[in-house]
């Protein structure tokens, strides 16, 4: 597997123990829809909360969350109101990001609340 794709992989794995630690529980991960893959889906009281996780090595080229494009917020969007239709949901429904960058051998880990609006 690609170095990135590890990266990738772990960003998402610390991600859902964040979440966990912050009495989340955790609905859905990697669910597909449509051109869009929706990384976490998480539930906190009656609020769904759609986590998209960005894990970089460095901030060389920018942070993690910027790079969040609008093409992809317009993707999660249609994917979670198809998930929030099938599973006939009447939930408030928050789009997150939770930006991972490595930090020598740590990692800092900042969870953006509200990080866009679905239009």
């Amino acid at each position: 597997m690609a170095q990135h794709n590890e990266l990738g992989k772990k960003g998402e794995k610390m991600a859902v123990d964040f979440l966990l630690s912050h009495g989340y529980t955790i609905v859905a991960q990697n669910y597909r829809f449509d051109k869009a893959e929706v990384d976490i889906i998480a539930r906190l009281e009656d609020t769904l909360a759609i986590i998209e996780v960005k894990t970089r090595s460095t901030i060389d080229f920018g942070n993690p969350q910027d790079f969040v494009k609008p093409k992809q917020i317009k993707n999660l969007v249609k994917a979670v109101d198809e998930y929030v239709t099938i599973h006939d949901l009447d939930v408030e429904v928050r789009f997150d990001i939770i930006a991972i960058v490595k930090n020598g051998k740590t990692y800092d880990i900042e969870h953006l609340e509200n990080a866009f609006y679905h239009f």
